[in-house]
């Protein structure tokens, strides 16, 4: 049942237009282009590894390039999550598969730039098809987590612990490799018609990571608390990934098998809970929304309880109507509680794009008690975000590094933040980086299109690096606004 509002319709139009328009800085437009190419190109400031020829933020490196040597694999490649030099494989997985969404979804959209938001995604399974490369082993992590945010170094001079950690069938982690599955089985559509031999192999790895998921049940960080507890401990269980690996796997197979574990699980792995969550660590609302496009085109009908759980997750985010759980700042920023608050605005805001979208083609509205969310309203409400997001807020700030006038320029990042290797070729040990991290200086490398975790409930905002909750940038903050970007670049009317 969608929750019934307990203000008049009048009433809730008005809350609903103040929130939508309040700021104390109302831009004539942005350049969502310009917006879109930036954010994209983050993704070449958090690559590991090997750098390729064409690499665009030239004060990057090489780095960590014996990774895996330890346990005798090659995991060199992949992304640095955020600020530091570990390789955290739950969000970077849960980012290559919101980087394959956007594409899917946005990348017609998406111009001279889709070519690039491919090559974000390539780089992400690439290093994920190194990481499941043995049967019934994944390794989720390389990097001590505690090491290395004891140091303050760039990723080139790193010499920090870099231990590696896998899941196997002694050790599971549904969760992981279920997003894992979900990220190769995302990627398989994006390269389906670019490159269908590499298709193959990552809905090939795919099938094999998911029945591993399946089969050897189990949260990762009860088999790994030490290593990624505090970071990225799974603190919402590991059933939603089993669903949304499966859900993903339907999608770009359309064998049965998925369809018939999504039906039969979806009481059991809780397909209806936390319906205002999507991230790294929920994908409830993701889950529900993915599978009402099928419903909404009219193709299956035996999963009308997703839209239903679909429908109730738009109305608890709505402004005005919202679940307790959200909120909206004065300036009109979506808030929920816990850190990086920017990974909500997005991913919740790239739900809303992708569900009014799906609605539209199917002529459909959203019943929340009084209210009728129609696809444009929900189209509203996501990019009077992206808007908040590149400086339509009360402080008139862009929260993308090097987009606008004004912008984060302390951010919490060693690379950004340390001198690059071409300005100070020494090395820069474990401590030294102490003096950058605590200066009052502007870093000194721009790591253009980095979202950082953004201001609070007041719409403050302290563009300090010790301030790591709202000054540090992470992929899976970025790799939902490429989608929203991409839509907004060609649909800046979007009426």
């Amino acid at each position: 049942m969608a929750r019934k509002s307990l203000i008049s319709p009048a009433t809730l139009s008005l809350v609903l237009l103040v929130v939508l328009l309040s700021s104390s800085a109302i831009h004539a437009g942005h350049d969502y282009r310009d917006a879109l190419r930036k954010s994209i190109m983050f993704f070449e400031g958090q690559r590991s590894g090997k750098l390729p020829p064409d690499q665009r933020l030239r004060w990057r490196r090489d780095s960590a390039l014996r990774d895996g040597s330890s346990a005798g694999v090659d995991l060199s490649g992949g992304y640095y999550d955020a600020g530091d030099n570990v390789k955290f494989g739950f969000p970077m997985a849960f980012t290559t598969t919101m980087l394959s969404w956007s594409v899917i979804d946005f990348g017609r959209t998406m111009g001279p730039e889709l070519k690039n938001a491919v090559e974000a995604v390539r780089w992400g399974t690439d290093y994920l098809l190194k990481a499941t490369a043995i049967p019934g082993v994944v390794f989720v992590q390389v990097g001590d987590a505690y090491s290395d945010h004891n140091c303050w170094e760039r990723p080139e001079d790193m010499d920090t612990l870099r231990s590696v950690y896998k899941i196997d069938r002694a050790h599971p982690g549904s969760d992981v490799a279920g997003e894992t599955a979900a990220a190769l089985a995302a990627a398989s559509i994006v390269f389906r018609k670019r490159d269908p031999a590499y298709s193959r192999r990552l809905l090939d790895r795919a099938t094999r990571v998911f029945a591993f998921a399946n089969r050897y049940r189990g949260a990762y960080s009860s088999s790994l608390y030490h290593a990624v507890c505090p970071f990225y401990c799974d603190f919402n269980g590991y059933q939603d990934e089993l669903l949304w690996g499966a859900a993903w796997l339907h999608k770009a197979s359309r064998k049965r098998v998925y369809r018939e574990f999504i039906v039969k699980n979806e009481v059991v792995l809780r397909a209806g809970d936390t319906i205002n969550e999507f991230g790294w660590d929920n994908k409830h609302a993701g889950i529900n929304v993915l599978i009402s496009k099928e419903v909404l085109m009219g193709k299956a009908e035996y999963f009308e309880s997703f839209k239903q759980n679909a429908d109730e997750f738009i109305c608890s985010i709505l402004p005005g109507i919202s679940h307790p759980q959200v909120q909206y700042s004065r300036g009109g920023l979506l808030v929920k509680t816990g850190g990086s608050n920017m990974q909500h605005v997005t991913s919740l805001s790239f739900l809303l794009l992708a569900y009014s979208n799906y609605l539209s083609h199917a002529r459909k509205v959203v019943p929340c008690g009084e209210l009728t969310a129609s696809p444009s309203l929900l189209r509203q409400v996501a990019k009077r975000q992206v808007d908040y997001i590149l400086g339509d807020n009360p402080l008139g700030m862009s929260y993308m590094v090097g987009y606008g006038q004004r912008f984060p320029r302390r951010i919490h990042h060693r690379g950004s933040s340390v001198p690059s290797v071409s300005a100070h070729p020494a090395r820069i040990g474990c401590k030294e980086g102490s003096r950058y991290f605590l200066s009052p200086n502007p870093n000194p490398n721009l790591l253009v299109g980095a979202v950082v975790g953004g201001p609070n409930v007041t719409d403050a905002f302290p563009d300090s690096r010790p301030y790591f909750v709202q000054s540090e940038p992470t992929t899976y903050i970025n790799a939902p606004l490429v989608g929203l970007l991409g839509y907004f670049s060609t649909h800046s009317s979007w009426r």
